[in-house]
């Protein structure tokens, strides 16, 4: 301490100062607190974006699937197109093979309408 008492009014007014800064702080926190409309314009924010997030994610995952779903798919037609070609082909190498029973359909096909011809004929 000095003798003429001004270091401990310094002390003094240096602690009002921050019992001051303290008390603003402490007013501002309250008033945050109380303003409830802040407050649920805030949440309602925050719920927004968390229900955005979730939204893209599940955008993001059904495109995935999607997009694996398409890849299967495509598998599948690509076998059973190689199937369907497969049974072309050995039904064309049995047609070559053995001509006579395929001429014998397109015979008796050919005699049918002959029939039909000749029959129409005497209706008339």
């Amino acid at each position: 301490m000095t003798g003429n008492g001004t270091g401990d009014r310094e002390a003094l007014r240096e602690e009002i100062r921050r019992t001051r800064v303290e008390l603003g702080e402490t007013v501002e926190l309250l008033a945050a607190k109380a303003d409830v409309k802040a407050r649920l314009k805030d949440s309602a924010e925050q719920a927004k974006e968390r229900m955005r997030e979730q939204a893209a994610q599940t955008v993001a995952r059904m495109r995935g699937q999607a997009a694996q779903k398409a890849v299967e798919l495509r598998g599948q037609a690509a076998e059973k197109a190689r199937v369907a070609r497969d049974q072309a082909y050995e039904t064309q190498v049995a047609v070559r093979r053995n001509p006579v029973p395929w001429a014998t359909v397109a015979a008796g096909a050919l005699a049918t309408v002959v029939v039909l011809l000749i029959v129409r004929g005497r209706r008339r």
